[in-house]
């Protein structure tokens, strides 16, 4: 499964009194995870409903390369600085199957 590619479904739920600071970092990850070797795309979504969720639809050539997207710099950095400002964040690795 390692070479073949993943989609991933980051869902951010930001504290309400912090979610324009959670914004405002979700957009600075962007450009540099669209540069990332294996990101095919890298997508964040606002729901309409609950402005304090977000997710980012990603999809990457290998698990291997998504690996190195979670270790990198610009991420670890993201986690570091919400820490305190997001309620929930998870992660689902999915298969496209169709």
């Amino acid at each position: 499964m390692s070479n073949q590619k993943l989609t991933i479904i980051a869902r951010i739920l930001a504290k309400e009194e912090s979610r324009d600071f959670v914004k405002s970092e979700l957009l600075k990850l962007i450009d540099l995870t669209r540069s990332e070797e294996g990101c095919i795309n890298y997508d964040l979504h606002q729901d309409n409903e609950n402005p304090n969720l977000f997710l980012f639809y990603e999809n990457w050539q290998s698990k291997a390369l998504l690996q190195k997207h979670l270790e990198s710099q610009h991420l670890v950095n993201y986690v570091e600085v919400t820490k305190d400002a997001v309620e929930e964040f998870t992660i689902n690795e999915m298969t496209h199957i169709a």
